[in-house]
């Protein structure tokens, strides 16, 4: 099992930046499979997770655009009241911080915690399902 690579995308807090990046990554024949839009007054960050993260990493640096590699944890929730709140006790009660979950696919869920080994051996074990980036690949 292996981690899943995020781009985030640093862009202006302008009309048209999102559908800038998305369009290239899609005339590129790249698909996205789960994103979040973060924003303040000037910028913002569009976190993504795509089919193909080397071709998209190399594109956007070539569009200009400022671009960071992250590894992070994509899980398979169980599809019941509380799935979500169990999954992220069993890291947070570990000590480990997770400082922000977004959904996926159906019931796939990212979270960027302060330690990745950590966390992903915390969870392995449990009645929890790890994504690996090929999984993501093949949706």
């Amino acid at each position: 099992m292996s981690n899943v690579r995020q781009l985030s995308v640093f862009i202006a807090n302008e009309s048209g930046r999102v559908s800038e990046v998305t369009g290239l990554l899609g005339d590129a024949d790249i698909n996205i499979r789960g994103f979040s839009v973060s924003d303040t007054a000037d910028y913002g960050i569009l976190r993504l997770i795509v089919d193909k993260p080397d071709e998209s990493y190399v594109l956007l640096k070539e569009a200009g655009f400022t671009v960071k590699e992250l590894d992070v944890i994509c899980i398979d929730l169980p599809d019941v009241p509380g799935g979500l709140a169990g999954v992220l006790r069993i890291v947070s009660e570990a000590g480990v911080n997770i400082e922000y979950v977004y959904s996926l696919i159906g019931t796939y869920v990212v979270l960027n915690v302060a330690d990745v080994d950590r966390a992903m051996a915390l969870l392995r074990g449990r009645p929890v399902r790890l994504i690996s980036q090929e999984e993501i690949t093949a949706v």
